[in-house]
């Protein structure tokens, strides 16, 4: 018998033939039924690793991980969907696969902000209605090409994103405290430096926001913030739901002091159906998909179980999180 690792999501009988084909034979791979809370405490109680994609890993869940050894996070955003506060604590390592995000998510940053200039989703609907909106909609409806893009956060996949706006004509700023580029690189990706986050949120024309939610970005985007923004601005979110005050910018779409937002995350997912932003036409909402092609998910998974196996070999692991010291 291998190393028993847990894979961590619910999912498909096709997704779990996909698991089986792709993990080393020295991994016993335990998947999940219903992802009822029983079932994931006895699961966890079962293996010396997990794989975690988009269902949370908690503190629960690593207190009944007796075995526990190493975790593996299917993506990047592990902040708020592992209990890495406990791993730091009990020093279980816990590692990303950056690989096969990026282009997914730069992609769809672009398709949704194209989506809610041009009000697609909206306009899509009525046809299937009998309602043939071709005048109404051109006054709400805008060029993506000319546009001022301001990039929150400009590491891996906000660069990416800008790459690709640049093709489309636009021209942008960024801000990330830990990220300048040398001008050579602005020039090729036609963007260059917001001097504070209050600067950029005042001149671009299309907000995106591509960073992960901490204690300091929590709310990142709230009712001050939204505030600066120009009028008329779109806000595009493919990071994390809980950068965004969703009431304030449910009020600002209501108002029509922003043209329009394109979410695929929200902080509490899946949001309920009486959501306020849900509601709202000038709204664009995916179901946190924008990495979740089969290429992309194939080149993570296949990364996630070579790292889990590559440690239980005493071989390098890549891409380990420096968890912050445990508190108390």
């Amino acid at each position: 018998m291998g190393h028993r690792v847990a894979y961590w999501s619910v999912g498909t009988p096709e997704l779990y033939a996909l698991l089986r084909r792709l993990a080393p034979p020295e991994l016993d791979l335990l998947t999940l039924g219903t992802g009822e809370e029983a079932e994931r405490l006895a699961l966890a109680a079962e293996v010396e690793a997990v794989v975690v994609a988009a269902s949370p890993f908690t503190e629960a869940h690593l207190a009944a991980a007796r075995r526990l050894r190493f975790v593996q996070h299917q993506g990047v955003g592990w902040e708020d969907t592992v209990a890495w506060q406990g791993l730091a604590a009990r020093g279980i390592p816990l590692a990303t696969t950056p690989q096969g995000t990026t282009l997914p998510v730069a992609e769809m940053t672009v398709l949704l902000a194209l989506a809610a200039l041009r009000r697609l989703p909206f306009a899509d609907a009525e046809l299937r209605r009998g309602r043939w909106h071709v005048n109404a909609l051109r006054p709400v409806s805008r060029n993506l090409a000319g546009r001022v893009v301001g990039y929150v956060g400009f590491g891996r996949i906000g660069r990416a994103a800008a790459e690709r706006f640049a093709a489309f004509g636009t021209t942008g700023l960024y801000f990330d405290p830990g990220v300048t580029l040398a001008p050579a690189e602005e020039a090729r990706l036609k963007v260059r430096r917001a001097a504070s986050l209050e600067a950029l949120l005042a001149a671009a024309e299309i907000v995106t926001l591509h960073l992960p939610v901490t204690a300091e970005t929590r709310h990142l985007i709230d009712a001050a913030a939204i505030a600066r923004m120009r009028p008329g601005a779109v806000l595009v979110n493919t990071a994390r739901g809980g950068l965004v005050d969703e009431a304030a910018l449910a009020g600002a779409l209501r108002e029509g002091r922003l043209l329009a937002a394109a979410l695929d995350v929200f902080e509490a997912e899946p949001p309920p159906s009486d959501h306020p932003l849900l509601g709202l036409p000038n709204v664009v909402v995916t179901p946190h998909i924008s990495a979740g092609t089969l290429d992309a998910f194939e080149e993570k998974l296949s990364a996630a179980l070579a790292n889990v196996a590559a440690f239980f070999a005493g071989a390098e692991v890549a891409n380990l999180v420096r968890l912050p010291a445990a508190v108390g």
